[in-house]
């Protein structure tokens, strides 16, 4: 699994966390914002309108109503994104990290609204007779170069090609895996279900769903989500204002973070501008996924005569996924303090690295700078590389234990209930645990009985992220333990929400692909990788999906930035019906 995860790494590095991504990101949404004329608030009040069905007509073609097709798209953007992926980027950047996730957002609403429009406007009748669009179909259309010599090079097609292959990919690195992994680990942390048995219910749960297609997709997000968007408002509420005294200098480190970086604090090391940047606009885009191409999916399918109008109930999506939920998981992580504090937890051997040292300490500065630095990659400090002695549980060698990005303290090393002796096999910092000799049928029973007589364990003190770390700080409010059922809960129906949107995003990619008889056999495999996810390592799972929005992401940008002028005509033509079909309202924009 180390193995896997340092070759994922390694791909990333190279695209979704490489900052010319980044910037690429930002810079179609800063781009388009002020080519139209900031339209994320000049047109807010008229996307309201919109999905109200104000400017609807008794013939608009479609198989989902503005406000469905909304619901459906925010639930498969509000998930882990807004539980744990605020609570990551914060783990990694600081509370800079919050402030870039916010940014990221008010210009993706600009990107989700120009997406959203060009999708709609070349969406098609799929072989079903279902609605199919989304951005690989105006690539086919729109993309394709002329030469000089009127010869058409097919470039469109092969764009929409890679495209329609990285949505399919992105359906399991962000719909799929990801949710039920932080589902199974939110459920066993908190009830101590086992992950198997999360896994395997909410599968057969998700298979009779999406078997029903976008029509029972859409009537069940359309009531999943204002529910648990209410549950999760009150539960966040909550800490804050338990925590009141805290807002202020959580507001204070959002903003006085900015162009300094955030600086160690608790077991928390620091992390610089550049790394606050990067995780909270990669965050951001994994929250809202403007610029992604996935939204502009379902919004496809919605009854509409004019692709503008649905655009401008897109804009919306980034408004309430990132500036409203993702902002409320950020005070509530920073006002109750749990972001920065060591807490009792199982390691988790793709964070753990061993360190051939006991000259390091986060009691000092200099320790604190050091441990910074070689957490960052600047100034890397030795690495263990052999045998790791135990004795009664505790770590006899003369080494220091890093976890999730701290330094970690009141380490016990176990085999199922019992202190372990002996030794553990090191290689170049991660330590190797073998559980080949357990087999198979034992590795099952293990899973659903969350029993493990024969497995391996590192427990202590250390920082903690993703949903845990969420569900933790759900506890410091009036509810007190009673906190974390509300983010397990509410964990449960985000995510699980948006792997129900995101099968129907695959399955017009497979449409897109390889026609409508053979979208069973993609539901197939998608319900068995969401089964297999609830057992994996978390991070391997972020770390994946990282790399598949990435590759859905780029093409997707280029070709907005490539049709944009055609974007800009065909906002004039819609305020120009909009003008006649509401004569006697005033103030309306041109352009």
């Amino acid at each position: 699994m180390q193995a896997l995860n340092d070759f994922l790494l390694l791909i990333d590095s190279y695209i979704g966390s490489h900052t010319w991504f980044v910037l690429l990101l930002l810079g179609t949404g800063i781009f388009f914002t002020f080519y139209l004329r900031f339209p994320q608030i000049r047109f807010l009040k008229y996307a309201i309108r919109i999905v109200q069905g104000k400017f609807d007509k008794d013939d608009d073609v479609g198989d989902t109503s503005h406000f469905q097709a909304l619901t459906t798209a925010l639930s498969g953007t509000v998930g882990t994104g807004n539980i744990a992926g605020v609570a990551f980027a914060v783990h990694l950047g600081g509370p800079a990290a919050l402030f870039w996730m916010l940014v990221t957002a008010m210009f993706g609403m600009t990107t989700k609204f120009v997406e959203v429009t060009l999708s709609h406007k070349y969406r098609e009748k799929a072989q079903d007779g279902s609605i199919a669009g989304g951005p690989m179909y105006f690539m086919r259309k729109r993309l394709n170069i002329k030469t000089s010599t009127g010869k058409t090079i097919k470039t469109g097609y092969w764009i929409a090609g890679i495209f329609a292959l990285a949505t399919i990919l992105s359906s399991f690195g962000t719909g799929s895996l990801p949710q039920i992994n932080s589902i199974a680990n939110s459920l066993f942390s908190t009830f101590g279900v086992p992950h198997m048995v999360s896994g395997l219910v909410l599968a057969i749960l998700l298979g009779f769903v999406i078997i029903g297609g976008i029509k029972r997709i859409a009537k069940v997000t359309s009531k999943l989500v204002p529910a648990m968007a209410l549950i999760y408002f009150i539960g966040a509420m909550a800490v804050i204002l338990y925590n009141y005294e805290n807002i202020w200098p959580s507001i204070q480190a959002v903003v006085g973070d900015i162009f300094t970086g955030s600086s160690a604090v608790g077991g928390f090391l620091g992390a610089s501008i550049a790394f606050a940047f990067n995780r909270g606009v990669n965050r951001g885009l994994f929250s809202n996924e403007a610029g992604q191409g996935s939204a502009p999916i379902a919004h496809a399918a919605a009854k509409a005569h004019e692709p503008v109008s649905e655009g401008l109930v897109a804009l919306l999506e980034p408004f309430i996924d990132t500036i409203l939920i993702c902002t409320l998981t950020g005070f509530v992580l920073l006002s109750s303090g749990v972001w920065s504090e060591k807490l009792d937890n199982r390691f988790q051997l793709s964070d753990l690295q061993v360190l051939n040292t006991t000259e390091v300490t986060d009691q000092t500065n200099d320790g604190r700078i050091k441990l910074g630095q070689h957490i960052s990659g600047e100034t890397a400090l030795p690495l263990f590389d052999g045998q790791l002695s135990i004795e009664d549980g505790k770590i006899t060698s003369p080494v220091t234990l890093i976890h999730a990005r701290s330094l970690a303290e009141n380490v016990i090393v176990k085999r199922g209930s019992q202190s372990f002796n002996g030794t553990l096999d090191v290689q170049n910092g991660n330590v190797v645990i073998n559980d080949e000799e357990i087999g198979l049928i034992q590795k099952l029973k293990e899973q659903f009985t969350n029993s493990s007589t024969n497995k391996i364990t590192i427990q202590g003190k250390s920082l903690i992220h993703s949903a845990p770390l969420t569900a933790v700080a759900f506890t410091k409010s009036w509810f007190g333990v009673w906190g974390q059922y509300i983010v397990s809960i509410g964990l449960l129906l985000f995510a699980f929400s948006t792997a129900i949107s995101w099968s129907y995003y695959g399955d017009r990619a497979v449409t897109y692909l390889w026609g409508s008889k053979y979208v069973i056999w993609y539901h197939m495999v998608y319900v068995i990788a969401f089964f297999t996810a609830s057992f994996i390592d978390t991070t391997i799972i972020w770390t994946l999906s990282g790399i598949t929005i990435a590759l859905m992401t780029i093409p997707n940008l280029f070709g907005l930035l490539f049709l944009h002028k055609e974007m800009k005509e065909d906002v004039k033509s819609f305020w120009k019906e909009y003008k006649v079909r509401f004569p006697n309202e005033k103030n309306v924009p041109k352009r």
